[in-house]
């Protein structure tokens, strides 16, 4: 589709009866985008719709000259808290418009502005090149909506500069998300958030979230065995640790962040958390009512369905939830030592090369734990084992609870 034929399609919903938001989740485009192509088609009718040089018909004012002395030093400021610790890694156009903001500097520069004047300034990173060698890490292959949900956090601010931790979740099959907004992004609220999953979209044979504490129990104690994974083995689903800073095996629900970020977050300023969700949920629903063009044209709700396997709370416990049988996953890369770090331990893999993407799984039984090193991820037809290992409990491991019992 063109773009002049993406607009006129613009035009043709809203006439039609569509909201502003109806029509930008439906094209996947901002609400500001929309808006702007209404208001030409009201003023200059369809040939308005048409594209236009953007040759400046005059000189734009320069950028005074307080106004790049502020920015050069809230970026500097923003460096020197990151580096004490004082403050958050933060330092890019964002960040120091809102500091700007808070300084009182009228008008505030957009973000664009702000990196080109710190770039000039040389106040940014050259590019610097991967030395790495690429890995190509297993994945899974499945076909079926409610089998494999990927979770992840995007952060972002609120008006006032308060910190706010979006968790948002979505079904690799069905493109059916969900998400909630948290002031932090501790194991309590991890296990919040994927109780809301499991309860609105089933729960899968896979959740796959990546490597930060609040997930993976922290980095403290060898065999640590945390809050989340505990609870997954009482929900039946298989945790999947993706590949640490990787964040391309995780790539549905980053993608889905974009979206979320455009619709949510994008050209505009929200002051509580309450906001967040409220406008949250309304881009939700509509999101899975939009026609996708990865499921021909379907919604997301209807390949979805009703969860086949719903997820009941469960009560709350004092201390550690007990550990019960099922399967741990970890997608890791092969050292140079032929080892992989899972789970605050380093396990040899003789058998395969240094940066190899590799498979490893914990299965926990009532008659032990083993941690399975493969060449392949687990729906793959034929895959070779490279190492097996016995993993170490200091607690009894419980036959899992029957699904009614959930």
């Amino acid at each position: 589709m063109t773009l002049v034929a993406e607009r006129e399609q613009a035009i043709h919903l809203l006439r039609a009866g569509l909201t502003v938001g109806e029509v930008a989740i439906r094209l996947g485009r901002s609400e500001r985008w929309v808006r702007k192509w209404r208001t030409r088609f009201r003023q200059e009718g369809w040939a308005g719709l048409q594209s236009r040089s953007r040759r400046p018909k005059r000189l734009v004012r320069q950028l005074p000259a307080h106004h790049r002395q502020a920015i050069r030093a809230a970026r500097s400021q923003l460096e020197a808290e990151a580096a004490r610790g004082e403050g958050l890694k933060y330092i890019g156009g964002p960040a120091i418009r809102t500091r700007l903001r808070e300084q009182g500097l009228h008008p505030l520069p957009s973000v664009a502005t702000i990196e080109r004047v710190i770039r000039e300034a040389g106040m940014t990173r050259p590019y610097r090149p991967n030395p790495k060698p690429k890995v190509h890490y297993p994945r899974l292959q499945v076909t079926a909506p409610q089998t494999h949900i990927q979770v992840d956090i995007v952060p972002h601010y609120l008006k006032g500069g308060q910190r706010v931790a979006c968790f948002n979740a979505i079904d690799v099959v069905s493109r059916y998300p969900t998400g909630r907004a948290y002031a932090r992004r501790r194991s309590m609220d991890a296990e919040a958030f994927l109780g809301q999953v499991w309860a609105e979209l089933g729960v899968p044979q896979y959740t796959q979230v990546d490597n930060e504490g609040c997930f993976s129990g922290g980095t403290a104690h060898p065999y640590v065995l945390g809050r989340v994974v505990r609870l997954a083995l009482q929900a039946g689903t298989e945790l999947v640790f993706s590949p640490v800073y990787h964040p391309q095996s995780n790539g549905f629900v980053e993608r889905f962040h974009r979206d979320y970020n455009r619709h949510v977050w994008e050209a505009t300023y929200l002051d509580s958390r309450t906001q967040v969700q409220r406008r949250g949920e309304r881009f939700f629903a509509l999101y899975r009512q939009r026609p996708h063009p990865r499921l021909d044209e379907r919604t997301p709700a209807s390949v979805h369905g009703r969860p086949v396997r719903p997820w009941k709370a469960l009560p709350p416990v004092s201390g550690k939830r007990p550990l019960v049988a099922g399967r741990v996953h970890f997608i890791r890369r092969v050292q140079a030592d032929r080892t992989i770090a899972v789970l605050n331990v380093s396990w040899k893999v003789p058998t395969a090369q240094p940066d190899q993407g590799v498979w490893a799984t914990l299965e926990l039984q009532p008659s032990g734990a083993t941690l399975r090193i493969f060449d392949a991820a687990p729906t793959t037809p034929i895959r070779r084992c490279l190492a097996t290992h016995p993993f170490p409990l200091s607690e009894p491991v419980l036959p899992h609870p029957t699904r009614s019992a959930l």
